[in-house]
């Protein structure tokens, strides 16, 4: 029987989309991914985000019901790694805390991940350029989903140009056919809309230029399937084409009555809204010709992850960046995140932070902690929390990023409660613990030398932790004592108790020896 080094390991993508749900699981072999099985279900989810930007109940339930099948597929092909990421309708939903909480239940245990829109453009890239013909030049892929609409300009596996735009098949389709009427004048309205969205990027992508083109949606493959059942293209798209199609959907003039080839039922309410956005992208862009990818999302994370089993984490590519681009002191980062780890070591256990995310965004933290000096010196700390929130830092997921940055932002002064409070509440505690160690890290190093820090007793309680120092070290250190006292006042502040002790003297060790002999 072959080993499961042999096989390779079992990993799974599930896409959250805006229309459309996504599972795809499959085996990692060297430097690629072997599908071994997908399943799509259109739960439709924007259509359930209501004027205050808030999910309805029956959106829910029909999306949890989904994903505890997708649950069921997950347990039965014993994925060892899994990644699940949701997009623009779970970006835009208020109430969107709650449902996560309950999808993670669905999925067996596995958190959701809510990325941005250039992260989704990231990825979707990357699962397109390993699934369509590669050759010189730069290639552009669009993806048209329920509640964004993706560019992207890459060269081989790497994306350069990456935009997100606020439209979607099913929102336009909502917006400009709620009655699943049909005419020329509705059409001319939504196209209108798309136009807007498209008028500052069109230019840029323009100048670019480009020497092949592809589309990787539901929407796209539909329309390239259509096309060639009516003869107007061979397979792809064309400006000429969709107009084609958009004619014969006006005479339809209901979607119910829509009769058009290889269109299903489920797809036919955002096709509308999906063709007005896709037409207005290829006339915008001047797109002669879109050839439809197998490549998607899901792909992208796949090979995400498969780039993280091998040490290829785009989000430690997105960490150098901001240490090159804001002149990181990589030196005194790389001492923070020695003594971060080691403080780490020696609490994950008691504190229930043995995740792999903690130790990872610790040790990013701890990197980026004086991001914020290239900006000024005062409150460094918060303009480098506040560069971390607002960056496009490809590879992290919304919260992941949010972390990040709340880490920085609150790693000296005064602990600001109200960030840690706009966490999602499973990480509100693990959050602050973080914050203690990154805190202390920084404080122990903040001579910036090359010395070694002292042997420390480390004891960790629920919200307290004790440092008991070498006998005669803390005397000796007369600024990092004065500094610990401040830090424990900022920490009591906080809710959490520091307790800070010099160990017994040799001499005083030695004596309670001896009476003990």
């Amino acid at each position: 029987m072959a080993s499961d080094e042999e096989l390779g390991d079992v990993i799974a993508a599930v896409d959250l989309g805006s229309n459309s749900f996504h599972i795809v699981v499959a085996r990692a072999r060297d430097e690629r991914v072997a599908i071994l099985d997908r399943l799509r279900e259109m739960v439709r989810i924007a259509s359930g985000l209501d004027e205050q930007g808030r999910l309805d109940e029956e959106s829910q339930a029909r999306a949890l019901a989904c994903l505890k099948r997708f649950g069921q597929r997950l347990r039965d092909m014993d994925a060892r790694r899994v990644r699940v990421v949701g997009t623009s309708a779970l970006r835009r939903a208020k109430n969107a805390e709650a449902f996560l909480a309950a999808a993670e239940v669905a999925l067996g245990g596995h958190p959701v991940e809510v990325i941005s829109g250039i992260e989704e453009a990231r990825l979707i890239y990357l699962g397109v350029s390993h699934h369509s013909p590669s050759g010189p030049g730069a290639t552009l892929v669009v993806d048209i989903g329920g509640g964004s609409t993706e560019l992207i300009i890459g060269e081989g596996h790497e994306p350069k140009q990456l935009e997100s735009l606020s439209v979607g098949c099913v929102d336009l389709s909502r917006r400009h056919f709620p009655d699943g009427r049909l005419t020329r004048e509705a059409f001319d309205r939504a196209r209108l809309d798309v136009k807007l969205e498209l008028r500052s990027v069109r230019e840029p992508f323009r100048r670019h230029g480009w020497a092949r083109a592809f589309g990787s949606s539901g929407t796209i493959r539909a329309a390239a399937e259509i096309s060639r059942a009516l003869g107007l293209t061979d397979g792809g798209v064309a400006p000429e084409s969709l107009e084609v199609i958009i004619d014969e959907m006006i005479a339809a003039r209901r979607v119910d009555d829509l009769e058009l080839p290889r269109l299903g039922a489920e797809r036919a309410a955002v096709f509308p809204g999906g063709i007005a956005i896709l037409v207005e992208v290829l006339e915008s862009l001047g797109i002669d010709r879109l050839e439809p990818s197998d490549g998607a999302l899901r792909e992208g994370l796949l090979y995400d992850m498969l780039g993280r089993l091998r040490h290829e984490d785009a989000r430690e590519r997105s960490v150098r960046g901001f240490e090159r681009r804001f002149h990181v002191d990589e030196e005194q980062g790389a001492r923070v995140k020695a003594t971060v780890e080691a403080l780490l070591s020696r609490v994950e256990r008691e504190w229930r932070l043995d995740d792999e995310r903690c130790r990872l965004l610790l040790a990013w933290a701890a990197r980026l902690h004086e991001v914020g000096l290239d900006i000024a010196h005062s409150k460094y700390h918060l303009h480098g929390g506040y560069l971390l929130a607002n960056a496009d830092l490809p590879g992290f997921g919304r919260v992941e990023q949010q972390l990040l940055a709340t880490l920085v932002k609150c790693h000296r002064r005064k602990v600001d409660l109200d960030a840690i409070a706009e966490l999602p509440a499973a990480w509100r505690e693990p959050a602050l613990k973080m914050i203690v160690l990154l805190r202390l890290a920084v404080l122990l190093n903040r001579g910036r030398g090359p010395f070694e820090l002292p042997p420390l007793r480390v004891a960790a309680g629920e919200d307290r932790l004790s440092l008991v120092f070498p006998a005669g070290w803390l005397e000796a250190n007369p600024l990092t004592d004065a500094d610990l006292e401040q830090e424990r006042r900022w920490l009591d502040d906080a809710g959490f108790t520091l307790e800070v002790a010099s160990g017994p003297s040799q001499d005083a060790s030695a004596s309670a020896a001896s009476r003990r002999s």
